[in-house]
């Protein structure tokens, strides 16, 4: 337990709805009555963000959740097979679990798993990812429009607006959090 007053945004809290983190808390003293604090909680498992009042000094239950670094081996039938890089074991993680992720993971990436009371909870990405262009049609001479951008398909099967120049075969450099197309490598 620990109290609404020692809470810091990142900390996850396991209330009744689920386990959530916190994004942001504000402590509001009002001129009459008590202190309270308010708190937009995130759903760590659907994603889903809400606002929650507390009075102040209240226990909350606090969730310990350990993020480790794995590496992506495979994927096959039964998920996605991750292996913890400090002690090398492996498991499979439910592909509803890695939901967008799998756009990004390429064999061999390293990934942070995020996982409570040894279940697997979410796959945080690097903020962004090197991969290949697998498919591109070529760019047509009197459309070099400034800005004009054509789509291509990438290693993993995600397709991306890139400019004009991309040929397949290129390496690009995608963001992960909105899937957009940083730069040519």
């Amino acid at each position: 337990m620990i109290s609404t007053n020692d809470v810091k945004p990142g900390m996850a809290l396991a209330l009744p709805d689920g386990l959530f983190s916190i994004v942001h808390y504000e402590h509001v003293k009002p001129g009459k009555g008590k202190a309270f604090v308010r708190m937009k909680l995130k759903n760590i498992e659907t994603g889903q963000v809400l606002d929650k009042t507390f009075r102040a000094d209240e226990d909350v239950p606090r969730a310990f959740v350990n993020r480790s670094d794995h590496q992506f081996l495979f994927r096959d039938d039964l998920g996605f097979h991750f292996m913890n890089l400090e002690d090398y074991s492996q498991f499979a993680v439910d592909p509803d679990l890695v939901a967008d992720a799998a756009n990004y993971l390429l064999e061999g990436a390293t990934v942070t798993l995020a996982v409570y009371e040894g279940t697997p909870i979410g796959v945080e990405l690097p903020a962004a990812v090197e991969l290949e262009v697998t498919h591109a049609e070529p760019g047509v001479k009197g459309d070099r429009v400034s800005g004009a951008t054509k789509p291509v398909t990438l290693q993993t099967g995600l397709v991306i607006q890139v400019p004009l120049f991309v040929d397949q075969g290129d390496v690009v450099k995608v963001d992960t959090r909105n899937g957009e197309y940083l730069t040519r490598v």
